[in-house]
């Protein structure tokens, strides 16, 4: 294959890959005050990266983006491993170590209406479980309870 023709394939591959990242989540918001449930969405661009949200409570629409603020994973690298060889020689290696966060991943979010009111966000237990929770606080103080899950 060509030069010229290995550019265009590999980006539409690149493409078909990142599209295939997004994901969306259902938000089910319930005041501390009252039973009554809100809702809202979020759609996530890629995995455990922003996501752009819109919630609605009563007449008002807030929008805006959550992003992580903690990572669901972490990478950790260990050292070791001496050993002696048939001529006195050392072996020392290091190697990659993968550490899952067992409370999954957390995230901000500021949302804002038209009217310029806020919404603020903390979720925490996002991650591959496909559900999470968090609450939301509004400019008056009232505090939402807040259950995200995955979209089927």
């Amino acid at each position: 294959m060509s030069r010229t023709m290995i550019r265009p394939a590999l980006a539409l591959a690149v493409a078909a890959v990142l599209s295939g990242c997004a994901s969306t989540y259902q938000l089910t918001l319930m005041p501390r005050t009252s039973g009554k449930l809100y809702f809202g969405e979020a759609v996530e661009q890629s995995a455990g990266g922003e996501a752009s949200l819109t919630v609605r409570i009563d007449d008002q629409v807030y929008t805006g983006t959550w992003v992580t603020t903690s990572s669901s994973r972490s990478t950790a690298y260990v050292t070791g491993g001496v050993g002696w060889g048939r001529r006195g020689s050392v072996g020392v290696g290091t190697a990659p170590v993968v550490i899952d966060n067992a409370e999954g991943a957390s995230a901000k979010a500021l949302l804002q209406a038209t009217d310029g009111s806020g919404l603020r966000c903390d979720f925490r237990g996002l991650g591959s479980s496909g559900s999470a929770g968090g609450t939301c606080q509004d400019d008056k103080g009232l505090l939402y309870d807040v259950q995200i899950r995955l979209k089927r």
